[in-house]
């Protein structure tokens, strides 16, 4: 890949000013610990085998030149002076605004040409933007010798995504920036303390089934839901010495659930509180090695945002519902299957035996196709170290 990369570079830019380096930057899913990251709870992604890779070179002026190869081969270009959002320029405005968010730090950035190409989907929830950004991130960090260590360089993804005005989270840059081959990341979101927990699936791997249904609820219903789990918080404020949500053992907010007056913003912090229990555990299991009991934890965690958070939709239902009956029918080829991401579309993780793939992809497919006449997309993925040069 790191050949291909480069010579799709050459192609476009031409050879006479020397080589490019080549990076990559891979995308993530999140194992368990959905929506509590603004709760002050914990998350485990791991970083995948799929991602997004970009080959660099330096220029002697102050033009920028982006080209990607996963649309049409127009070319990108602005001026180091004119770090401004443009529509026209789309998917580049990313780029753009890392170099924008470098510069307003003070770093010393010169111009550069750049060819991307990517294999996550977008807009399924594996974070293929974050990806680009980590991507762009290390490249420049790496060329231009700005020496800004890996959890400032999630940090700083984190900040960039705000030129496109998005308010995103931590775990999706850091995740990228930081995997481990074969570990998941337990990180606490609040302090952004963080362990790196074997992930030894040995003949199990880790499926993506996407739905290919477009996430068009997500953002307005995210908002909402951050309000409602505020509200929650507000009212638990009167009776407990807490900051966030998370802080809460489910025994404690047991005690002290009646407190929250609203029963809509009871039923989201019942799902946070519980899901950082959950995720907590799930970290327990894998390092004793006992990955079968990974199962019931991650199908908790699908029926809590369900029933409780309320952001599946009937096609991540349909998904789940699928991969848990391939499992009820195929005792062991299955150990864990849920929704990921921000929910009302987007993608399942699945854990998965090796030598039934084939058959756990059409077999789901199958069933899925039949209850919503939609086709899902599948992926296999490996756990992935983070963002390097190739």
């Amino acid at each position: 890949m790191r050949q291909e990369i480069s010579d799709n570079f050459l192609q476009v830019f031409g050879a006479e000013n020397g080589q490019p380096r080549v990076f990559f930057a891979p995308g993530r899913v999140n194992l368990i610990g959905e929506h509590i990251d603004y709760n002050g709870g914990f998350v485990m992604p791991c970083a995948l085998s799929i991602g997004t890779y970009g080959a660099i070179r330096k220029r002697g002026d102050n033009i920028v030149k982006l080209i990607s190869g996963n649309t049409d081969s127009s070319l990108i270009t602005f001026s180091l002076d004119e770090l401004v959002y443009d529509e026209a320029h789309s998917w580049g405005n990313y780029p753009k605004g890392v170099v924008a968010l470098l510069k307003e730090k003070g770093y010393e950035i010169g111009g550069f040409d750049m060819y991307i190409w990517g294999n996550l989907p977008s807009g399924a929830g594996l974070s293929s933007s974050a990806s680009l950004n980590t991507l762009v991130m290390l490249a420049l960090n790496t060329i231009f010798d700005l020496g800004i260590d890996p959890v400032e360089r999630a940090k700083l993804c984190q900040v960039a995504e705000r030129f496109h005005g998005v308010n995103c989270g931590i775990m999706d840059p850091f995740a990228s920036t930081m995997g481990k081959d074969n570990h998941a990341i337990l990180l606490n979101c609040d302090t952004l303390e963080y362990e790196q927990i074997p992930l030894n699936l040995g003949d199990y791997q880790i499926i993506i089934a996407n739905t290919n249904y477009r996430r068009g609820l997500a953002d307005s219903k995210y908002n909402e839901r951050r309000a409602e789990c505020e509200q929650a918080l507000a009212d638990l404020q009167k009776v407990c010495d807490i900051k966030e949500l998370c802080e809460l053992s489910p025994k404690v907010f047991e005690a002290f659930k009646d407190k929250i007056e609203c029963e809509t913003a009871r039923k989201r912090a019942e799902h946070a509180v519980y899901e950082n229990f959950r995720t907590k555990e799930a970290a327990r299991v894998m390092k004793a090695g006992k990955l079968d009991e990974l199962f019931p934890l991650m199908r908790e965690s699908h029926l809590s945002l369900r029933d409780l958070y309320e952001v599946t939709g009937k096609a991540l239902d349909t998904l789940t519902a699928a991969a848990v009956n391939y499992g009820k029918k195929n005792p062991g080829a299955v150990i864990g299957t849920r929704m990921t991401g921000a929910g009302f579309g987007g993608c399942t993780v699945n854990i998965v035996r090796k030598d039934v793939t084939e058959d756990f992809i059409q077999s789901v497919g199958r069933l899925y196709h039949a209850g919503l006449e939609m086709e899902a997309s599948f992926y296999v993925a490996e756990v992935s170290g983070g963002a390097r040069e190739l």
